[in-house]
């Protein structure tokens, strides 16, 4: 399963080298099958070679424009790897931190949060580990990316970039990550 070029304003190769410049953090181990990075060496997952567009077939044109504006709002926060799986579209910086599943008009989707957040825009809240809490929700309008939910954007972002890990239970997360510049530049040239 390889990211949706289409998907991706950055590839694959400039997400990754801007994961590499991340200080402490070691190298993403990548199925030698179907190519996909993950945090962690011999991570369980189905191979596959699901594209994104398959996810939209005989589904109306919101849901196609609700994708797009959600992962809008995920990239105002920095790269991301879009993954077309089976039965859901993962986005993944380091790790998975948010899925969305395509229905007629609308998409149902989770966001993964280091702690519980019992909100009204949440349907559903699974926690898995003190650190990762699946929060589930259904977007209709691109408006609620504009209310409380896509508050919580920002903060699954940084589950996905594993900086809830390296600070202890309970502590409060700092506040939103500083851009590199340095490393925009980098990937920029990667890309071209």
């Amino acid at each position: 399963m390889r990211p949706d070029p289409v998907a991706c304003s950055s590839s694959p190769v400039s997400v990754m080298l801007e994961l590499a410049l991340t200080p402490k953090r070691p190298n993403l181990w990548r199925c030698p099958k179907c190519r996909r990075p993950f945090a962690n060496r011999n991570q369980s997952h189905f191979c596959s070679n699901i594209t994104l567009e398959s996810h939209f077939k005989s589904k109306p044109p919101q849901t196609r424009r609700l994708f797009d504006a959600f992962l809008a709002a995920v990239r105002a926060h920095g790269p991301v790897i879009v993954m077309p799986e089976k039965t859901r579209i993962a986005l993944q910086v380091r790790m998975s931190f948010a899925a969305l599943m395509t229905r007629r008009g609308y998409l149902r989707g989770h966001l993964i949060l280091d702690r519980r957040h019992d909100r009204p825009c949440f349907d559903k809240v699974e926690s898995y580990s003190p650190h990762n809490h699946l929060h589930a929700f259904e977007l209709r309008d691109p408006a609620q990316l504009r209310g409380e939910l896509g508050a919580f954007i920002g903060p699954a972002y940084r589950v996905g970039c594993q900086d809830h890990l390296q600070r202890p239970i309970g502590d409060k997360p700092a506040g939103r990550p500083r851009r590199r510049k340095r490393n925009r530049q980098l990937l920029r040239r990667a890309a071209n």
